[in-house]
């Protein structure tokens, strides 16, 4: 009997783990959950490097290309972050949580959910 404990407490603590463990096929990045398992890989994962790479790269590429966009004459930000804005990784830190809060993002696409969260967190002012 114990041993059928030990082992159900076993599966209980692992399987959790294994869920956060990024693979190949997230890097595809089809939706808001691809992203999210990405940027929340351990530091013990053999693909941390690359994971928190990646999460890095898109987050800062999708707001790069947001403020070109605003660029212009026309241009009417609706992102506005706080002065002092947030650490990239902070920042990063607080979008892996909202889309899990929000769980109906999940399957919208990462870019969209990004800026769901962005406006939600730090609108312009009107």
């Amino acid at each position: 009997m114990r041993r059928h404990v030990f082992t159900l407490m076993l599966i209980i603590l692992v399987v959790p783990l294994c869920a956060l463990a990024a693979t190949p096929d997230h890097f595809r990045v089809r939706s808001t959950a691809d992203l999210v398992e990405i940027c929340s890989t351990p530091a013990s994962d053999s693909m941390y490097a690359a994971a928190m790479g990646f999460c890095h790269g898109f987050g800062v590429g999708a707001y790069q290309y947001y403020w070109a966009s605003m660029a212009g004459p026309d241009g009417k930000p609706f992102v506005c972050l706080s002065d002092p804005p947030p650490s990239r990784t902070e920042g990063l830190q607080m979008f892996v949580t909202w889309p899990r809060e929000n769980p109906q993002y999940l399957g919208e696409p990462a870019a969209e959910t990004l800026f769901r969260w962005l406006v939600a967190k730090w609108p312009c002012p009107k």
